[in-house]
């Protein structure tokens, strides 16, 4: 069963549960507490109908459907209860508190409520996931995991996994080597190619799981690949060192399995992340619908201005590598990059006056709100940049790679701080304040970027 149906499964599950826990507390509410006889009326069934949807998505938001198939019944049961009792007391507060009916019993009322709510969404969440865990411990569901090297450190830990009296969700579908080949695993697993070839090798074979056989003390080469790998969405895994062991690095949340470091590429908690994906939408629908009358305006000056098209679209990078159209007003006059792309700069000659006007404010970003709908880019993020571009940079610097391990932003702490760049070395000089903003991700940071953006567009101070 893959990811997807796991989820829609759960999710389904939930609301099945939500709707059958409200159901049976309203006829507990009727019959125990007003001691009336049970009718159902339209209030019921509005009950069983809408509040089950309120509560898929306080799972959404904090995250109880990611991932799904590696969870674990304690962290089940420790995400089940903290969701029924925030949900609970919002549904309490809002809906019953000021039911004067009962309102003498209301802790009574409270407490039936969140328990009825928790046992009954529990229950079919433990059985599911016991499911799981015991099909991968028969080693019935993997995740496609590469292993990188090839040498007797490969082995060691290859047999190590295979050799564990429950399956773990290892599924080894193959290995890329850094140096030579032991001949040993290559009699065990297929060879995929030599790490220069990492990339193809993950993209034509679906990887979900990397283990990377080299010493922790490798540094170099392990920042090297960590790179390379992390802006996708890919488990990665290394061996530790009796210095990482002693020092905490190696978190185990399975007795059974080998002792591995799992790298955390996680920029933020998952509630927060969730949240920053909706406030994303609900806050480019509002700037849509307001800023309509000053999107016709534009629109006309940028027609007048020169001839062209209105809107310039251009292919960036985004979210793990992913090419997409990204949608500006036209600052520059027509066949501006004949010559080859090229990046601009203060006194450019290529940009319209109205556009110069436009860059200073800002305004030529506006139609980015909808590549925000359309889930290409967030609010705040890492600028996008073109492939040209990004390849001369991560000639430099390799660690470049790691932006794409989020959206790209309409605004970011790099263009805040340094604004537009004109040429490779700005670009790299604004890449550490985005690279700041990847390792210090949080609601509260973006919406410091957001409000010190409006104040540059306010100012006109954009550069």
């Amino acid at each position: 069963m893959k990811g997807r149906t796991a989820a829609l499964l759960f999710s389904a599950i939930d609301f099945l549960t939500a709707s059958l826990s409200w159901g049976l507390f309203y006829i507990y509410r009727k019959v125990i507490l007003e001691k009336i006889p049970f009718e159902p009326t339209s209030t019921f069934w509005l009950g069983v109908t809408l509040i089950p949807i309120f509560w898929l998505a306080i799972y959404y938001i904090i995250g109880n459907y990611h991932h799904v198939i590696r969870q674990h019944r304690l962290k089940i049961v420790g995400q089940t209860m903290l969701c029924s009792l925030l949900g609970n007391v919002f549904v309490f507060f809002l809906f019953l508190l000021d039911d004067q009916q009962y309102y003498s019993e209301y802790y009574q009322s409270f407490l039936t409520l969140l328990g009825i709510h928790f046992i009954l969404t529990l229950i079919p969440r433990l059985i599911l996931t016991s499911y799981f865990v015991s099909q991968i411990h028969q080693r019935k569901i993997g995740f496609k995991t590469l292993l990188i090297g090839g040498s007797e450190k490969a082995v060691e830990i290859y047999n190590e996994i295979n050799s564990l009296p429950k399956g773990i969700g290892n599924d080894f579908i193959g290995f890329v080597n850094l140096n030579g080949i032991d001949k040993h695993l290559e009699s065990k697993l297929p060879y995929l190619g030599n790490v220069k070839d990492l990339d193809t090798v993950l993209i034509d074979n679906n990887v979900e799981e990397v283990i990377i056989a080299l010493d922790s003390t490798e540094h170099e080469k392990l920042k090297e690949l960590i790179s390379r790998i992390a802006g996708s969405n890919i488990k990665i895994k290394l061996l530790p060192d009796m210095y990482d062991i002693l020092s905490g690095s190696v978190k185990m949340t399975n007795i059974f399995g080998a002792i591995l470091i799992e790298v955390n590429d996680q920029m933020m908690p998952i509630w927060q992340y969730n949240i920053k994906r909706i406030s994303d939408i609900v806050i480019s629908l509002i700037a849509i619908i307001l800023l309509l009358p000053v999107y016709l305006i534009l629109a006309l000056m940028v027609r007048f201005s020169s001839l062209g098209p209105i809107f310039f679209l251009q292919e960036r990078i985004g979210l793990g590598g992913k090419p997409f159209k990204i949608i500006k007003y036209r600052t520059m006059y027509v066949n501006a990059e004949a010559a080859g792309p090229q990046l601009s700069s203060s006194n450019d000659p290529r940009i319209t006056p109205i556009g110069k006007i436009m860059r200073k404010l800002r305004l030529d970003e506006f139609p980015q709100f909808f590549n925000v709908l359309k889930g290409d880019m967030s609010l705040v993020g890492p600028r996008p940049e073109r492939q040209f571009f990004i390849d001369k940079i991560i000639q430099r610097e390799p660690q470049f790679s790691q932006l794409t391990k989020v959206r790209p932003g309409i605004t970011s702490w790099g263009q805040v701080k340094y604004g537009y760049a004109e040429n490779v070395d700005q670009m790299i000089q604004r890449m550490k304040y985005d690279l700041l903003y990847l390792k210090n991700m949080s609601l509260a940071l973006d919406i410091k970027i957001l409000l010190y953006t409006f104040i540059i567009v306010i100012k006109a101070k954009g550069k």
